[in-house]
């Protein structure tokens, strides 16, 4: 019977290894995302106490996006020349580092400093993401396609669920006990999950078997560079008005709060949190049966174009004078959804594609891109709301070109169809 290309040959065939691996990574996992989350908030709500405007604290973040770039591309040739372990456990010691550096100076941070804590942060994040999601690869049984689509959706919408948990727990933790012993919590939280990791995570998962070589970081022609493409512009459409622009019109135009929008926008990505992990009941084809087919690069592609329709309704609502609040609450609960949707067909295709014992440096490449569209989208949110004029029309010059983002994402998703079908048609021949 031909391999089907969406397989890994390499996951291991002890299913009650599987189960406790996964758990542990997604403990590890969860933890991480709750203090990343918390301690984002944290920092701008106490920056935000001590008198920073809200673009010097969005400033504190680029160094956030700009090394992952650095760090997802080298992170998966760490992961396949060392094992994923490895990454795992440096991410998690990176994370406490961070926390040590703002709780050691939490009564005298200047922008310089809180820029570097934060680039340690950043690596953390990407370490650890590339990790466990490269690890479901690998404990997932073979030829298990709605296992693997149905663990990669729970694992990433938790996640993102967790996330916007974590955005209320560090305005609760810098309420409570105040911002050095938040930091000193979370950190301790951390010491758990990686001494958890450490022991009983296997040392050798994720080595490739193959010599490592710089070019071989950069994947052959074929699905894998495609896909890192869509996500590169499906993200930088989402940063690009959702980074700045909108935090910022939420406050100065409509007179919203720190902790309303803050509130907001971490209950909004609760809900897509929720909304990626019940993914696989509805974003892949029909079957005569009750399930559904996973998805592949030709769903993905309608999915994205989808997203036009929740911007290009907001817009439209804009131009005609409807109410703003309602526009944007509306426009914003469809986008999510839709986002969420593409986010999890992404995630599964990404950990389906990779090659069993490369995974870490296919998944390390591609997010990436991932952390590369985030960056343009957040440097391109200030910049266009900058030049557009700032209030309304800043935040619709924003979604315009987030718009044309979701475009050439839909319209790359062609040639990824096709490198997908030449590379099932290949395997299946050999």
């Amino acid at each position: 019977m031909p391999r089907n290309p969406l397989v890994s040959d390499t996951a291991s065939q002890h299913p009650e290894a599987n189960v406790r691996d996964y758990v542990i990574i997604t403990l590890t996992y969860w933890v991480f995302t709750l203090t990343d989350g918390a301690l984002r908030m944290l920092v701008l709500l106490y920056l935000h106490d001590l008198g920073y405007a809200p673009l010097e604290i969005a400033s504190l973040f680029l160094f956030y996006e700009f090394f992952g770039v650095v760090t997802n591309f080298l992170g998966g040739w760490v992961g396949a020349r060392f094992g994923l372990k490895s990454t795992l456990f440096s991410g998690l010691s990176l994370q406490l580092l961070a926390l040590g550096m703002l709780a050691l100076k939490a009564d005298s941070l200047n922008v310089p400093y809180v820029m570097v804590a934060q680039a340690f942060s950043g690596i953390a994040k990407d370490l650890t993401k590339m990790s466990s999601k490269s690890y479901i690869k690998l404990v997932v049984p073979e030829h298990d396609r709605h296992g693997l689509m149905r663990w990669v959706a729970i694992l990433t919408g938790s996640k993102n669920t967790l996330k916007g948990i974590g955005f209320f727990l560090g305005g609760l933790l810098l309420g409570l006990v105040g911002f050095q012993w938040g930091c000193i919590a979370m950190a301790a939280g951390i010491a758990i999950v990686l001494l958890l990791s450490y022991v009983l995570l296997p040392k050798a998962a994720g080595r490739s078997k193959a010599k490592i070589t710089l070019r071989s970081l950069i994947p052959p022609p074929g699905p894998i560079r495609w896909l890192s493409a869509t996500r590169l512009f499906l993200f930088g459409a989402r940063d690009v008005w959702f980074v700045l622009a909108l935090p910022i019109f939420l406050g100065s135009v409509l007179g919203w709060d720190f902790h309303e929008t803050g509130g907001f926008l971490a209950l909004w990505i609760i809900g897509y949190g929720f909304v990626q992990a019940s993914a696989p009941a509805f974003v892949g084809a029909k079957r005569g049966d009750a399930r559904r087919e996973p998805p592949n690069a030709r769903r993905l592609g309608l999915w994205t174009a989808l997203l036009v329709l929740p911007l290009g309704g907001i817009l439209t609502a804009f131009h005609f004078g409807a109410p703003p609040e309602a526009t944007l609450m509306v426009g914003l609960a469809v986008f999510g959804i839709v986002f969420a949707a593409n986010s999890a067909i992404h995630s599964y295709l990404i950990v389906a594609y990779a090659e069993g014992d490369k995974v870490a440096m296919r998944v390390g490449f591609y997010y990436m891109a991932n952390a590369m569209g985030r960056l343009v989208g957040t440097l391109l949110s200030g910049a266009v709301f900058q030049a557009a004029g700032e209030g309304e029309a800043g935040l619709l010059a924003c979604i315009a070109v987030s718009i044309g983002f979701v475009v050439v994402s839909a319209l790359l998703c062609i040639p990824l169809s096709a490198a997908e079908r030449h590379e099932a048609s290949r395997l299946s021949a050999a």
